[in-house]
């Protein structure tokens, strides 16, 4: 599960699964990535205090302020005897009115804010392309760009017999003027074909039956 917020939109992709994100309103969504159960605990009480809100005040509540009562909420948990932690992180995306945010809480109950995240099994490459990059995507606007960029940085975790295709990911996005959207299957067949120049080239020196065979080319 890759998040990456830019300075309009913010961009979510699901591998090998299907997306278990959690529509919360029109402008904001959740990925979890643990217990499904405690997921969907949190989830219910994050849409209750949103509905409460807009009842109350006739406005929607702010992501940093829901993040916080989350994290008020699991804390709990950590304190008091015969209960246990949520066994589930969540990354937290939407549109409110400071613009686009992700934010990341743990099972610990900490959260924090992030330009971009990736979580899940060999989630570290991810977050390596995204960390060398993340100056660069202050200035992108277009869309299936910034799709690009979060393809590319979920390609760079799949094992080496494995590939991107239209039967294992999915894409969502939500920003400015822009409500939570979920794309997969064939919508997405044309964002892959969009990263399909770039794509590395077999190393020889990683594979022994190539380099072997080329060896014997050149005498």
């Amino acid at each position: 599960m890759i998040m990456l917020v830019f300075p309009s939109q913010v961009i979510f992709l699901f591998y090998d699964s299907q997306p278990l994100s959690l529509s919360l309103s029109l402008s904001l969504s959740l990925s979890p990535l643990g217990l499904t159960s405690d997921a969907r605990i949190l989830s219910r009480f994050m849409r209750t205090e949103c509905l409460n809100h807009r009842y109350v005040y006739g406005s929607p509540l702010s992501i940093s302020r829901l993040v916080t009562a989350v994290g008020d909420k699991a804390q709990t948990g950590t304190q008091i005897s015969g209960r246990r932690p949520y066994g589930v992180g969540l990354l937290v995306a939407g549109n409110d009115e400071k613009g686009p945010h992700v934010y990341y809480i743990c099972p610990s109950s900490n959260f924090y804010e992030c330009k971009c995240m990736a979580i899940g099994a060999r989630s570290q490459s991810a977050r390596t392309y995204l960390e060398r990059r993340k100056d660069d995507f202050k200035n992108i606007e277009d869309l299936d760009e910034l799709i690009a960029h979060a393809l590319r940085a979920l390609r760079d975790c799949l094992p080496n017999d494995s590939e991107l295709t239209t039967k294992n990911v999915s894409v969502g996005y939500v920003g400015r003027d822009v409500e939570f959207t979920i794309k997969d299957d064939e919508e997405v067949e044309d964002y892959l074909k969009s990263i399909e120049e770039d794509k590395p080239a077999v190393d020889t020196a990683s594979d022994p039956q190539q380099g072997a065979e080329e060896a014997m080319d050149t005498q």
